[in-house]
């Protein structure tokens, strides 16, 4: 069962290759600005200037920033805390970043703890912003989805996450797993769980 049946039920096409949807956010890069950030948490951080010039950090840190800040964004529905969620994981690698042998999955692991954690703090105080877009036919111009953006936040949290590491970040159920902290099997129920919440309200 895919996602994109759910949205289906609303009359909004997907389209993002073999049958998911795509999902943007309208967000700028942050990385200058992130890089400057990082260089003052080294300097009040003695610890973090040994790694501040590691250039296979830096280029890392390039190369991911963007698609990490997407992601906590679908999980949160806020820019401005993406970015920090996204910014205060990067800091912690940032310790022991050689020490550490994927730090795409450390990092997809820890943004998606810390917008856990975030919600756990502010319980389901929501930001009524635009979530996520479906783009008609694969065009350019978006297609905002308010409802199916306020159903997926419904959702309790593990679903949500199952279920955006699934069709967002397209990983498999072993690799969601190993960031959730459950088996393949329980990730599999998750999603259709969520999937299957989701059609009923949109069908409500």
């Amino acid at each position: 069962m895919e996602v994109a049946e759910a949205c289906s039920t609303q009359g909004v096409p997907a389209d993002g290759g073999e049958g998911r949807p795509r999902f943007i956010s309208p967000l700028p890069s942050g990385r200058g600005q992130g890089i400057a950030r990082l260089k003052e948490e080294a300097t009040a951080n003695p610890e973090l200037d040994s790694a501040l010039h590691s250039a296979s950090f830096e280029a890392f840190y390039v190369a991911s920033y963007e698609s990490l800040v997407r992601l906590a964004y679908v999980l949160t529905s806020s820019r401005e805390i993406a970015e920090d969620l996204v910014q205060d994981s990067f800091v912690r690698l940032h310790r022991h970043y050689e020490n550490v042998e994927a730090p795409d999955r450390y990092m997809r692991r820890a943004v998606v703890n810390a917008s856990r954690s975030y919600f756990r703090r502010v319980g389901r105080e929501r930001d009524k912003r635009p979530l996520l877009y479906v783009i008609p036919g694969g065009g350019d111009g978006p297609g905002g989805s308010g409802e199916l953006n306020d159903v997926l936040l419904s959702l309790p949290y593990r679903q949500r996450a199952a279920i955006v590491l699934r069709y967002y970040s397209d990983l498999s159920e072993k690799e969601i797993g190993e960031i959730l902290g459950c088996r393949p099997g329980t990730v599999g129920s998750l999603i259709h769980r969520g999937l299957e919440r989701m059609r009923k309200a949109l069908d409500e």
